[in-house]
């Protein structure tokens, strides 16, 4: 059975959330510390949502000088999914695994809303069981979650296709370009702000126009990346 690492950092909140949502998708999740150099020989690798060592100097910042780092920055080059959630995304980007930066949203105060996005990549390795285009519910949940980069960065992000998923309706930190998710040239490595880890099973999902709670759009983040580990 496909084996999926969630690392626990200090200040970690959603990874047992994710560790839920992986055996939910068909798979064993593998519970991960920061500070060890060891990814147990796991087929993927979550880095999950939270508050990582405080968020102190900045979000992300000295999660991504963790020990275990330094092996999952030599599994994702090797090919190996990597999912950043929210504190996970901002690691990947200040670990240089991702284009570009988060700074404070733009109206300085914390967002908690289910944000409707747009799938404009399913050829990654955790977007393949979407259909482009797709129109999907995450909650989302963050204060620094504005995405950002210089204009040739950005001009690169785009014209790749790297751009993996673009907020709809509202942009709720101010992102560029409302990008709510990026991946390496790749496609193996992912990240985004909203938490599909929280929309996996009806009932304590976010609402939709069928009923509330029952929204499940983010499951398929961990079922594709099961997929494209079976295809390999």
């Amino acid at each position: 059975m496909t084996r999926i690492g969630v690392i626990t950092f200090p200040g970690s909140l959603d990874d047992r959330d994710a560790q839920r949502a992986v055996r939910i998708a068909g798979a064993t999740p593998v519970a991960l510390w920061h500070g060890d150099h060891d990814l147990q020989g796991v087929d993927a690798v979550i880095l999950p949502g939270g508050f990582a060592y405080g968020d102190y100097l900045r979000a992300g910042a000295i999660a991504s000088f963790a020990p275990i780092m330094s092996e999952v920055i030599d599994a994702a080059n090797k090919g190996v999914p990597v999912l950043g959630i929210c504190n996970g995304f901002q690691m990947l980007a200040e670990a240089r695994l991702v284009p570009g930066a988060h700074t404070r949203n733009a109206h300085q105060q914390f967002i908690r809303r289910d944000q409707k996005m747009r799938v404009e990549n399913s050829d990654t390795a955790w977007t393949n069981e979407f259909a482009a285009g797709a129109e999907i519910i995450i909650p989302m949940k963050n204060a620094d979650g504005r995405y950002v980069a210089d204009a040739e960065t950005i001009a690169r992000v785009e014209g790749n296709g790297q751009v993996v998923f673009r907020y709809l309706d509202v942009n709720p930190n101010g992102s560029i370009n409302e990008i709510a998710g990026v991946s390496n040239e790749r496609g193996n490595v992912v990240g985004l702000m909203p938490h599909p880890e929280h929309a996996t099973e009806a009932g304590f999902g976010p609402d939709m126009p069928e009923a509330m709670a029952s929204g499940t759009d983010g499951i398929a983040f961990f079922t594709s990346a099961i997929r494209a580990l079976q295809a390999v």
